[in-house]
């Protein structure tokens, strides 16, 4: 009979220790009232700053919606490039949504939910550079985010091209890109479509070099945190939402790329 009891206690020990490790994100983000969410505000119509300083974007208004479903106020970060990941790991965020490719090395590092956008990688270039395809940017300068897929894909096609790092593409690629400084850029075709309909002396190049998922990234450890997310995104799809808020930031004759709800 002792040792039955013993055994029952030392169970009833297990079971209360192991309770707070079942809370989960969902109910940190409760406990604290407050949902802290990273988005990329370096650049048009993903995200940015509207005049009076405010977050705006694709990506923000995702992040508003997800706040909303939760039922707490959102803190927004801006990250970019690697701190984007970082910092989840670190536990300084709770969500990333900040037009993040999902790919195989960073799911090393953190989870993806089920694309809520897709991309692919674009070249844009200077109107009267005379560079028509990627042989064209041999030894010419290149600005490139720092930590994307982006600077990753360039080292491997055009080994000889130089390239320009900057933490921000917008303000920053940008600027260098209209100062003339820089013969092309590479990023995401959702930013540069819309920065060549701005900029008349740009021109991007035909073609995408990746057709990349855009999952929200949370730190690894909760599968059912991901899990509500993934619901979260199935009914951005599913319920109208998704093309209503890509054809708010890209017009209202753009097609959105097909995503694929789970649930």
């Amino acid at each position: 009979m002792k040792r039955i009891l013993t055994a029952i206690a030392a169970l009833a020990l297990v079971a209360t220790t192991a309770v707070p490790a079942f809370a989960g994100m969902l109910d940190d983000i409760r406990g604290r009232n407050v949902v802290r969410i990273g988005v990329s505000l370096g650049g048009e119509p993903i995200g940015f700053r509207d005049d009076q300083n405010n977050p705006v974007g694709y990506d923000v208004d995702v992040a508003n919606m997800i706040a909303a479903k939760l039922g707490v106020p959102v803190e927004f970060t801006d990250v970019s490039g690697d701190a984007r990941i970082s910092m989840l790991v670190s536990g300084q965020l709770d969500i990333v949504v900040a037009n993040t490719s999902a790919t195989l090395e960073r799911a090393k590092s953190v989870n993806f939910t089920i694309p809520y956008n897709r991309a692919g990688l674009r070249v844009i270039v200077q109107a009267d550079s005379g560079i028509t395809d990627l042989a064209g940017l041999a030894g010419k300068k290149i600005v490139v985010g720092r930590g994307t897929t982006g600077e990753t894909f360039i080292k491997n096609a055009v080994p000889t091209a130089e390239l320009v790092y900057v933490d921000q593409f917008a303000p920053d690629g940008v600027l260098q890109l209209q100062q003339k400084r820089v013969d092309a850029a590479i990023e995401d075709s959702s930013l540069l479509d819309y920065l060549a309909t701005k900029n008349p002396s740009l021109v991007t190049l035909a073609g995408l070099y990746s057709n990349d998922p855009i999952g929200i990234a949370v730190a690894k450890g909760d599968p059912e945190f991901v899990r509500w997310l993934d619901m979260f995104v199935s009914d951005y799809i599913q319920s109208g939402a998704y093309a209503a808020n890509y054809k708010k930031w890209w017009g209202e004759t753009a097609n959105p790329p097909e995503l694929i709800a789970l649930w």
